[in-house]
């Protein structure tokens, strides 16, 4: 998206339809008035509009639609409790801020928050998989199309007598979806490899969370957004922070010391060390691979099965045995299905981290068929850490240092026994005189460089 030089207040914007409304929040399709229209854009107007009745009248399009006309969307919070004030409804609707950018505050509505009102939460950089705010600010409640109708409660007493929400509240400004991961999966039959590919950029999106000290704690179809490139592949993002934690620290341990203090949403997709987690004086919840486990029940959502742990008969997170578990979904490919399998390990210490299942993933996409040979597995992760080890010691002047044309790495895996060898030869930075390093690869244990 191109940057925004202003947007701080709600009529900088051309409000459309309502497109989603939640728990805690609706959103609406949005304009920005500041942005000049392009000519084309004015002449596909009359096109858009017959588009989008056909639209009203089937399944939900992730390729046309409004949002071509409208680009942004606009979430309005409800605001039951949190005063009236800017720097009150920012200090207690923060979590909503985790995925706002550098400039998404003004300057001075961050400063008041530095002090007598709490803190800026942590916010988390950007990432192809996470949700963008673009720009958060707060203002009067307005009286927005179809308001009356859809949440006559949330209205403050200026626009619905029996209304019970207060006159201002915070309004999130981001890109607009076509449409959720749920939608799409209702509505179309993706191929094997675009499920493969979901799956893996929802655990990219986790691990980058969590590396920055996120836990989502929310993780479902309907709070992950989806549009379709030009190959008409599916990219994912991550939403609707609203339940997240966020730790400076970045240690995702939550001392659980009271029965008020929030698990997270979605009592259903829980981790079981979340879910069956007892308040006590010395209790922590670790929610360092939570996230993973819900992208795990997920998955076979996207590979077109019932959730386990969903329905009337859906089994329970905090009590369920892994023998309960149904087969993971047949049309997954086998390590796929390895990878489930290993995220809904009710152990934490069991299940893989964000980090090694997307890993895992990459090897299944890209990595041909490493994964099914141990010997083809150890052969090439030898040779993908020759070319990092090498990297890391030549500078940035790559393998060879001083420049000039590149040569193939003359990697020889052994032959069998205990370990493989095979000489690699390097240059020192600058060109100095060329060195032999040794790698030795030993199986189970880390790869060491011998001179």
């Amino acid at each position: 998206m191109k940057p925004m030089p202003s947007g701080y207040k709600l009529h900088d914007y051309i409000i459309g339809a309502q497109i989603g409304k939640g728990s805690n929040a609706a959103v609406y399709e949005a304009a920005a008035r500041f942005t000049p229209k392009r000519e084309e854009e004015e002449e596909e107007e009359v096109k858009l509009r017959e588009e989008e009745e056909e639209v009203k009248e089937g399944a939900p399009s992730l390729t046309c639609c409004s949002f071509r006309r409208f680009p942004l969307a606009i979430k309005m919070m409800w605001n039951f409790g949190a005063g009236s004030s800017s720097e009150a409804i920012l200090s207690s609707m923060s979590q909503e801020l985790v995925p706002a950018g550098r400039l998404a505050l003004k300057p001075e509505g961050e400063e008041p928050l530095d002090g007598h009102f709490g803190f800026l939460p942590r916010r988390v950089s950007a990432h192809p998989n996470v949700i963008r705010v673009h720009r958060a600010f707060t203002a009067e409640v307005p009286l927005l199309p179809g308001a009356r109708e859809e949440y006559p409660d949330v209205l403050p007493a200026r626009l619905n007598p029996g209304g019970l929400g207060n006159n201002r509240t915070l309004f999130l400004v981001m890109k607009s979806y076509p449409g959720t991961l749920r939608q799409f999966l209702s509505g179309n039959q993706p191929s094997r490899r675009q499920r493969v590919l979901m799956l893996l950029q929802l655990l990219e999106g986790v691990q980058h969370l969590c590396s920055e000290g996120v836990a989502h704690r929310d993780l479902k179809t309907d709070n992950i957004l989806l549009e379709l490139d030009s190959a008409g592949c599916p990219r994912l993002v991550i939403s609707d922070f609203g339940c997240c934690l966020s730790q400076s620290d970045c240690s995702l341990q939550l001392p659980f010391n009271s029965m008020w203090v929030s698990r997270g949403g979605n009592a259903c997709l829980m981790a079981p060390e979340v879910s069956s987690a007892s308040p006590g004086r010395a209790s922590v919840i670790d929610y360092r691979k939570a996230d993973g486990w819900a992208v795990g029940a997920v998955a076979y959502e996207i590979f077109g099965e019932q959730n386990p742990f969903y329905g009337a008969g859906g089994l329970q997170s905090r009590s369920y045995e892994e023998t309960q578990l149904p087969p993971p979904p047949p049309t997954a490919p086998a390590d796929v299905q390895l990878v489930i399998q290993l995220l809904l390990r009710r152990s934490p210490s069991k299940r893989p981290s964000a980090r090694v299942a997307a890993n895992m993933l990459h090897l299944s996409l890209w990595g041909g068929r490493a994964l099914s040979n141990l010997r083809k597995l150890s052969d090439w992760l030898l040779c993908q850490s020759a070319v990092v080890l090498l990297g890391g010691c030549s500078g940035p002047g790559g393998v060879h240092g001083g420049g000039g044309a590149s040569e193939e790495l003359p990697v020889q895996p052994g032959s069998g026994g205990a370990s493989h060898r095979g000489g690699v030869p390097a240059v020192r930075p600058g060109g100095g005189q060329r060195r032999l390093i040794r790698l030795t690869f030993r199986p189970n244990k880390r790869i060491l460089p011998s001179r």
